[in-house]
């Protein structure tokens, strides 16, 4: 299977290289860092390593994934997945080929991970990011009858029925969205425990700050009330 992983990142030029390193080469992916408008080495950590690095000066993690979609979209070859990975080091890559296999085998055509039901670290999840977790799929599950336990960033699609969703939302909204649109179209829906850890360098985007908290909340909130309805 033909692999791409999508980073999103935003001066992540310390916690970047781990994460690249740690990429098992078995999969020999194509892996695409879509630099956010980083004001650190986030763009050149990320060429070093041998990535490819575009560029979304327009701020959001939505839009971020639909700059490095777009990208591939244009190419000659498309991939057959997707896998859409964080730049802080929380999520241990090496479980991809894992995710990734469910797609091979056609049991799932989204792959989603929760990090309650498997090994986090003490302190990897702030209270915030819990219980806005639970929040987001006590909506979900009752909405459309799954029983997701998480919003984890990490997660797989199939190319094709990844193209049939339209995404559209370019901020902290992106996975709600993935989910309410896969579930409505009848994508069979995966969730598997992954482990997480503490981010090694710097803070959450989300949790890192009130202010950060607060607006993230806010985008997630529009999109349940969009996407869930």
């Amino acid at each position: 299977m033909d692999v791409a992983i999508l980073i999103p990142a935003l001066n992540e030029e310390a916690c970047l290289p781990g994460v690249l390193a740690a990429i098992p080469e078995s999969l020999s992916a194509r892996v695409i860092v879509v630099d956010n408008g980083s004001t650190d080495a986030t763009s050149e950590v990320a060429l070093a390593a041998g990535a490819v690095v575009l560029r979304e000066p327009s701020r959001g993690y939505g839009s971020a994934c639909m700059r490095g979609i777009s990208w591939l979209r244009e190419q000659s070859s498309a991939p057959d997945a997707l896998v859409i990975l964080d730049a802080d080091h929380a999520d241990d890559p090496a479980g991809i080929p894992a995710l990734v296999a469910l797609l091979t085998n056609e049991a799932a055509d989204l792959v989603l991970t929760t990090r309650t039901q498997g090994t986090a670290e003490p302190g990897s999840l702030s209270a915030i990011q819990y219980w806005g977790n639970r929040l987001q799929t006590a909506a979900i599950n009752r909405r459309f009858g799954l029983s997701l336990t998480d919003m984890g960033p990490l997660r797989a699609i199939a190319w094709g029925p990844l193209l049939t969703l339209s995404m559209e939302d370019e901020t902290w909204g992106w996975n709600v969205e993935m989910a309410c649109k896969a579930a409505r179209a009848g994508l069979r829906i995966v969730e598997v425990p992954v482990p997480y850890r503490c981010r090694p360098h710097g803070e959450s985007k989300i949790s890192g700050s009130v202010r950060g908290a607060v607006r993230a909340g806010g985008r997630i909130l529009w999109a349940l009330w969009r996407y869930a309805r």
